[in-house]
């Protein structure tokens, strides 16, 4: 499985504060996921998504929730330790060991931005979903990109901040726009794209995206830093983003795209 480039100490608190930030249940219901479903949830992480999906399943349905991620799946048993409808299993999503056509209904929320090739996983998802089932991938488009106005110290330095995750783990910020067309090559039919905001900020950012971001940018420092000349300017980058984040005069928004498809 691919390297996952942003992990560090806070990064559990960091997905389920990012898990509950965004209205996940209304997109799993516009998507179709409904009571007794059995489904997958992959790259379940610390579970928050897993729990969310083995409610709205009900006891007649069941959840399974796939990460490699052994400390995270640690936190995913013990947050869904509760739920007699879910349980969790370690394995690369491109070789999941799960049987074919078992699920009606499979997830994927912000794990396809970090594979370098995303058809192998996508076809894995097809292989264990039912016929008639649904494959929906929810993922961002040039998170972090749009802001205004925007320093010239942060303009500049974005572009190089992605080519650091491009580089170092093939991270691809604009993922969402590509699984439409990703989807109808691996033959799914009725697709559809639910465009939803990630975050809109109009002044100053709460905690909670104050802090997603101090992580996210402190845990990325040794592999960026390079691509800046250094660490001091990255470092130095890394404030003019987080003063962007509490400019009162600013606009910043990002962008989830909710792609769907049906297997024949």
């Amino acid at each position: 499985m691919t390297a996952y480039v942003m992990e560090s100490d806070a990064e559990a608190r960091r997905l389920v504060a990012q898990a509950q930030a965004n209205p996940v249940l209304e997109h799993l219901r516009t998507t179709g996921l409904s009571e007794g479903h059995v489904a997958l949830d992959v790259g379940c992480g610390p579970g928050v998504i897993t729990e969310v999906m083995a409610t709205q399943v009900g006891p007649k349905g069941s959840v399974v929730g796939l990460d490699f991620n052994a400390q995270r799946l640690t936190e995913a048993r013990a947050r869904c330790a509760y739920l007699g409808n879910c349980r969790f299993l370690d394995a690369d999503l491109r070789a999941s060991g799960l049987p074919d056509a078992a699920f009606d209904y499979v997830w994927s929320q912000f794990v396809f931005e970090y594979l370098p090739q995303p058809e192998p996983a996508l076809a894995e998802l097809l292989r264990v979903t039912r016929s008639g089932g649904r494959v929906v991938v929810s993922d961002v488009d040039g998170v972090g990109m749009f802001n205004w106005p925007c320093p010239p110290l942060v303009q500049e330095g974005f572009p190089k901040l992605v080519g650091a995750m491009t580089t170092a783990t093939g991270f691809d910020i604009h993922v969402g726009r590509k699984m439409y067309s990703l989807f109808r090559r691996a033959g799914l039919v009725d697709v559809r794209v639910h465009l939803a905001p990630l975050w809109v900020v109009a002044g100053k950012a709460d905690a909670r995206l104050v802090e997603d971001w101090d992580i996210r940018l402190r845990t990325l420092e040794p592999v960026a830093a390079p691509f800046f000349g250094g660490v001091e300017a990255y470092r130095a980058f890394s404030r003019a983003y987080m003063d962007l984040l509490c400019d009162p005069e600013a606009l910043k928004y990002s962008v989830l795209l909710v792609t769907e498809g049906r297997k024949p």
